[in-house]
């Protein structure tokens, strides 16, 4: 009995001892987890919720080809060259910039000599930008471009996302961020067609810091991938995100209330609290009270991937779901512009048409669908395409930079930005939704809006879209060649 008596407090003191040790290790890991948080996380500038701007102005950029005649109500949308020039001219510090494509300096265009002239115009301008003293960052997942090697070697940092361990995507976001004050989100690339061939819609929000630093956030995500093969499985405190649907930011635009937030995808790109791409589209389409107007380039709810070696394709709901819910069960207007080109997909008809049917026996039920093409596209694929990637309604507003392609969403990185404004359209002025929705109709009525016609004439449409699929696979192809009248 005495020689267990003297065992306890042995015991005693061993356990304490690893209760101690337990709680040092339990301490040091800690210690490592937030430091590696407050590494990984950038520096902000001093910029917090409680001291950022939120008195902001916002200008809707468009790039319009010549030559593509569009009808004209007033006055024009400040020309996209002319926003990205501003925006460089407001640069005091720095510039944080994401695009899919790097392909400004162009010297072996075979159209019209100095056709590319502004993107080149515009490279020299992101070269100049070390001799100001600003700081270029650029985000890609670009692993060879030669425009991002001359940027690094005029001390731009290049950070790289292997997209393809993450997800097999692609990095397709598309926005800058201007000394953490000013931001450009639309559909435009660093890609001199943007500037010249294309149809672009975007925004630039200038001296608005609070928005600026959640859309810094997204970016420093970005950054912090550089040379890694995982997502972080804890997140940095500065890339969780400051605003999302259920928690928006209220700011002034152009003297008007409003409300906005950014949100992204894939689902494996949010961070905690912030908004998927498709659950803004979703809210956005749901709030509406009597119209949606869709402006993309391709509408097609299938998701497809490969999986050992085969290719796997589902239906891709969400939104597909979402407009029928709108026009079914509210009665709200939908109007659906997509863009008609060598690339669009044969089933992409039979979506929209299934979509169409929707109002066959209904009353007071509006939804109607026109592609946009132009004649001369069969002469190049991206001349006068309509790239826009947004949906407008009476009382919000977001501009993306996906199309509206399930595998887009599950795959590809990218960004949105939701816009709603306190007051209809009606009581509200020209707001930034007035602004959109004109340039929508501007389109709608255009020459280049034509409608789905049914029919015989649409079923040898499907003959010979299905047709030039096979020959196409055969030629082992990955683009498409279709009838370009509709």
């Amino acid at each position: 009995m005495a020689g267990q008596t003297s065992q306890e407090p042995l015991k005693t003191q061993q356990k304490c001892i690893a209760i101690f040790a337990l709680v040092c290790c339990s301490a040091v890991l800690l210690a490592l987890i937030f430091s590696s948080v407050d590494i990984w996380g950038d520096s902000e500038d001093g910029i917090t919720e409680e001291n950022c701007s939120r008195d902001c102005r916002i200008v809707l950029v468009e790039n319009i080809p010549n030559n593509l005649f569009l009808p004209t109500d007033g006055k024009p949308n400040l020309p996209l060259s002319a926003g990205f020039h501003t925006l460089l001219d407001q640069a005091k510090h720095s510039i944080e910039l994401v695009s899919p494509v790097w392909d400004l300096n162009s010297w072996d265009v075979e159209t019209t000599p100095g056709i590319a002239k502004q993107g080149q115009l515009l490279f020299q301008s992101l070269l100049s930008l070390k001799s100001r003293g600003v700081k270029l960052k650029i985000a890609s997942s670009l692993i060879n471009s030669a425009e991002l090697k001359t940027l690094a070697a005029h001390d731009a940092e290049v950070h790289f996302v292997n997209m393809t361990v993450f997800t097999r995507g692609g990095l397709h976001s598309s926005f800058w961020i201007v000394d953490r004050k000013h931001i450009y989100i639309g559909s435009a690339d660093m890609d001199w067609r943007s500037l010249v061939k294309r149809k672009e819609l975007g925004v630039m929000v200038y001296n608005c810091s609070c928005l600026a630093l959640d859309l810094h956030r997204v970016f420093s995500f970005y950054w912090q991938l550089h040379q890694r093969d995982y997502i972080p499985s804890i997140w940095s405190k500065r890339v969780t995100a400051l605003y999302s649907r259920h928690e928006a930011l209220e700011l002034q635009l152009n003297s008007t209330q409003a409300s906005a937030y950014v949100s992204t995808s894939p689902e494996l790109f949010c961070p905690k609290d912030r908004t998927r791409d498709i659950d803004a589209i979703y809210q956005v389409i749901q709030s509406a009270k009597t119209f949606i107007f869709i402006s993309v380039t391709d509408y097609l709810p299938l998701v497809s991937r490969r999986y050992r070696g085969t290719s796997v394709t589902r239906y891709w709901s969400p939104i597909d779901e979402v407009i029928r819910e709108a026009v079914v069960l509210r009665r709200v207007t939908v109007r659906l512009l997509v863009s008609f080109w060598k690339k669009t997909h044969p089933l992409t008809f039979n979506f929209v048409t299934s979509l169409k049917s929707l109002c066959i026996h209904l009353h007071n039920c509006s939804l109607e669908v026109r592609f946009f093409s132009h004649k001369d596209q069969k002469d190049d694929m991206q001349y006068f395409l309509n790239h826009n990637k947004y949906v407008v309604t009476d009382n919000a507003l977001y501009i993306g930079n996906h199309d509206w392609v399930g595998s887009d969403f599950a795959i590809n990185a990218g960004v949105g930005l939701v816009i709603q404004m306190k007051n209809s359209l009606k009581n509200s002025g020209v707001t930034i939704l007035e602004q959109v929705k004109a340039a929508f109709e501007r389109d709608w009525r255009s020459r280049y809006a034509k409608n789905l016609q049914g029919g015989k004439d649409q079923d040898g449409k499907y003959r010979h879209l299905r047709k030039t699929k096979k020959v196409m696979e055969t030629k082992e192809e990955n683009e498409w060649n279709y009838p370009l009248s509709l």
